[in-house]
């Protein structure tokens, strides 16, 4: 049996052996897939064929993707260790999960979590769907951020270079969200300088290669800029980046846009399902705009893939204030401008308290466009936190308690247990937001419970604590530039939401270190939406009181 210490990746010393994924066995793998049965191959790629099938994960039964080394293919040993290795150390909301792995004798198989929409490439050229000029955006800026993760937020030291960037291996899940797939050729890169080379040969995908790295074999991070380059143009005009059905002075994607550009058609070169619909003119210049900056002779002058996404989130931002998307002044998420949670005089008892019976039934209709705000049982809570311990309490205050705690699916959650109407109306406000809000840089809300004359909101938990502890406890790891620059970048994504994108324009009211959560890869979580206040289009909104941190 092949061992992943014998055949990882180059550099591999960086990367520790898998540990967040299982090895299935043979026999597993042949349940799951019918013997290999043709009728459940949902793809073929370099690698081999790729089936649809179930398999069990902890105590869940789950639809995987399992992908077979075909015996004729031209990767083998080298690249399958490499994918394992990789994506056990590697966890993204833009990067597929791997599953596990099963290697016996000849047979090597990577099984991933299932993408129901398949690949960009799909959509893209074979037209399972249309895909809208939105949901093209909305594609590109997670894939763009899926990369971004690769070069600098890993926890592998010096950073990934996919080297193999484009339509087939960005996946789509159910909610159209974009996946990186496909490590098998990807580099640890060098030290963190986005234009240190690698040497190496030359591998990837002709129409997405570097120049630079085609002729000089010199691998940077700016290599992969260059590849996402012709993938927005792809997106933009619907043209594969060869195509050889074409005049053959037009089978390069690139070659075509760069010189229709300088010719003054850039409209004409739109895709034709996309193209008699509202794109703002302003929005496809800088999309344009963007794509050739990634594609420049240079490297050194191309953009990193943060100033990447930056660059599409203000570009969506454009389109959507175009589209009229921020809905007119008077939108409210309670019925009133400003959020206060106000229960009717049905819903509160003769001494002013809150009746729970009736917030039982505010919680319960408290719904988001793609969110479930589930309602727990007492039970469920008290075993996450076995018996609300004393060693699970994160902290007490005289009216709010909160305490980590982890559910029998193996998710951490963080349980806020609240003692005043004060406190539960201000966690109402802030349910009312969040279920209505979905970022990664937000923390999210996942239900409540209540239990006798116990109110408690169940959050999901943040790993490595707040900004404020690993900024001023002496105990806690000490952050790097690069890891700050990221959390700063997050939370300034965050608020750019709250402020441009979410269903009505958030002020967040309390931004503060203290506030400011990392999940297990320092990625930054912005929390405590408690003294959130809804605006209209104009940029100030009165308020009764003053509230916030010093």
């Amino acid at each position: 049996m092949l061992s992943p210490t014998t055949h990882g990746l180059e550099s591999s010393s960086s990367v520790e052996s898998p540990q967040l994924c299982r090895q299935f066995t043979l026999s597993e793998i042949q349940v799951a897939t019918k013997n290999f049965d043709e009728s459940l191959v949902i793809g073929r790629g370099g690698f081999g064929k790729v089936y649809k099938g179930n398999v069990t994960y902890g105590t869940t039964l789950m639809t995987a993707a399992i992908k077979r080394l075909d015996s004729t293919s031209n990767q083998g040993a080298l690249e399958f260790w490499a994918e394992v290795k990789m994506l056990s150390n590697l966890r993204h909301c833009h990067l597929v999960s791997l599953i596990g792995y099963c290697n016996d004798g000849q047979e090597m198989i990577l099984v991933y979590e299932y993408m129901p929409h398949g690949t960009l490439e799909d959509h893209l050229h074979k037209r399972v769907t249309s895909l809208t000029w939105m949901r093209r955006l909305q594609i590109c800026i997670g894939a763009a951020r899926g990369l971004d993760y690769l070069h600098t937020g890993t926890s592998i030291k010096h950073g990934v270079i996919h080297r193999d960037v484009k339509p087939s291996n960005i996946l789509l899940d159910d909610s159209w969200a974009a996946k990186i797939s496909d490590f098998g050729l990807s580099k640890i890169g060098p030290i963190n300088q986005p234009c240190t080379y690698v040497n190496t040969v030359v591998k990837g995908t002709f129409g997405y290669l570097d120049p630079d790295y085609f002729s000089m074999g010199r691998l940077t991070r700016k290599s992969d800029v260059f590849a996402f380059g012709v993938i927005l143009f792809e997106v933009l005009c619907g043209r594969k980046a060869i195509d050889k059905s074409l005049d053959e002075e037009q089978w390069g994607l690139v070659t075509w846009v760069q010189d229709s550009i300088e010719e003054g058609r850039l409209k004409q070169i739109v895709d034709s399902n996309i193209r008699g619909r509202i794109i703002s003119p302003k929005c496809l210049k800088e999309f344009a705009q963007l794509a050739e900056r990634c594609l420049h002779s240079h490297p050194k002058h191309r953009p990193t893939m943060a100033q990447v996404v930056m660059g599409l989130e203000y570009i969506l931002a454009l389109q959507e204030k175009a589209n009229g998307a921020l809905k007119p002044a008077g939108r409210t998420i309670f019925g009133k401008k400003i959020p206060v949670f106000v229960f009717t005089s049905s819903g509160e008892n003769s001494d002013g308290s809150i009746s729970l019976k009736s917030l039982r039934y505010h919680l319960d209709t408290i719904q988001g466009e793609n969110h479930i705000f589930r309602r727990f049982d007492f039970d469920t809570i008290q075993v996450a936190t076995e018996n609300f311990s004393e060693a699970n309490r994160v902290f007490q205050l005289r009216f709010n308690s909160m305490y980590k705690g982890r559910l029998q699916n193996g998710q951490d959650i963080a349980i806020a247990e609240s003692f005043s109407n004060r406190f539960i109306e201000n966690h109402m406000r802030e349910a009312s937001i969040l279920v209505k809000c979905e970022h990664e840089n937000l923390v999210k809300m996942l239900g409540y419970c209540i239990e006798g004359t116990k109110v408690f909101f169940i959050y999901e938990f943040a790993t490595n604590a707040s900004l404020h502890h690993l900024l001023h406890d002496p105990t806690c790891i000490q952050l790097d530039w690069n890891k700050l620059y990221r959390i700063l970048l997050g939370v300034a994504r965050g608020l750019v939401y709250l402020h441009k994108h979410a269903p009505i324009p958030i002020i967040h009211g309390n931004v503060r270190p203290g506030n400011i959560l990392l999940d297990e890869s320092f990625d930054p979580k912005l929390s405590d939406l408690r003294f959130a206040t809804a605006i209209n289009e104009s940029d100030c909104v009165h308020v009764n009181a003053v509230s916030g941190t010093l």
